[in-house]
């Protein structure tokens, strides 16, 4: 499997804050994952361990009890309100086309990613 580039991250609206040097960083860090149509990525109420972004394909987001889903596709993200309030997923995601994501762990969001959620605020759930 190819590594994450920063090309890749300059690209996704979140990340392009993060200067050159630092992007590089994180890419290097983040893991890629292809996913098949039907699978889940994340479960509501599991505990969030890990922080992803979209680089292609659509994935819904749903939670229980709304009835409402959310159409998830490249450059969009999602993790980062369990990691960020250490709670359990408030949503479930699951690829409906053939999907890529790169993600990274709690130690790697908290070094790379949160400070941009501390300029911005958060806009996704999950």
């Amino acid at each position: 499997m190819s590594p994450v580039t920063a090309n890749e991250f300059s690209r996704i609206a979140l990340l392009a804050s993060i200067p050159g040097d630092r992007l590089a960083d994180l890419a290097s860090r983040m893991k890629r994952e292809n996913v098949q149509p039907g699978k889940t990525v994340v479960i509501e109420g599991e505990p969030g361990e890990r922080f992803y972004v979209v680089l292609s394909g659509m994935l819904e987001v749903t939670q229980a009890g709304r009835g409402q889903r959310t159409i998830l596709k490249p450059g969009d993200y999602f993790g980062e309100v369990a990691l960020a309030m250490d709670i359990p997923r408030t949503a479930s995601v699951r690829a409906i086309t053939p999907s890529t994501v790169a993600s990274c762990d709690k130690e790697t969001f908290d070094e790379f990613v949160r400070p941009v959620f501390a300029e911005d605020g958060p806009e996704r759930t999950s």
